[in-house]
């Protein structure tokens, strides 16, 4: 069986919104991958959420060491580089092969969805998240942006 793996960005929508997306696309387990699971946006911060989810059944991952560290956030916000930007996520993803199987492994066993703020894919480091996850697949893991 052909899996999928899911990825998903909060700006801009509502936390029912969000969760309903998350239902329509039959979703068992966020991984969340943003270094600093907070937000301002109401319902989004770390503990909210993971309760939130819980109440409908979705379980709440979240892997800190697949979020984007500090000092690249930092030169993305001044430089709007994002080819840069991309390129030091690449390569600081190259040494977190053990949290990429970890991800890979909840993938295996659920319908997982990647979250972070972005709402567009092409802004957001969860795509190269799941381009390495994929790349741990030899099954032709499928990745779709909701």
């Amino acid at each position: 069986m052909q899996r999928e793996l899911f990825t998903v960005g909060y700006e801009g929508t509502t936390i029912d919104s969000f969760i309903s997306s998350l239902k329509a696309n039959n979703i068992g387990c966020i991984l969340d991958v943003r270094a600093l699971p907070l937000s301002r946006k109401r319902g989004f911060s770390k503990t909210q959420l993971a309760e939130r989810l819980a109440r409908v059944h979705i379980q709440y991952v979240h892997l800190p060491e697949l979020g984007t560290p500090k000092d690249i956030r930092d030169r993305l916000k001044l430089t709007r580089d994002y080819p840069t930007f991309f390129e030091k996520v690449e390569k600081y993803l190259a040494s977190k092969k053990d949290v990429i199987q970890q991800a890979y492994n909840y993938v295996m066993n659920a319908r997982c969805c990647l979250m972070c703020f972005e709402h567009l894919v092409d802004q957001c480091h969860r795509k190269i998240v799941a381009e390495k996850i994929k790349a741990s697949d030899g099954n032709g893991l499928q990745i779709m942006h909701i």
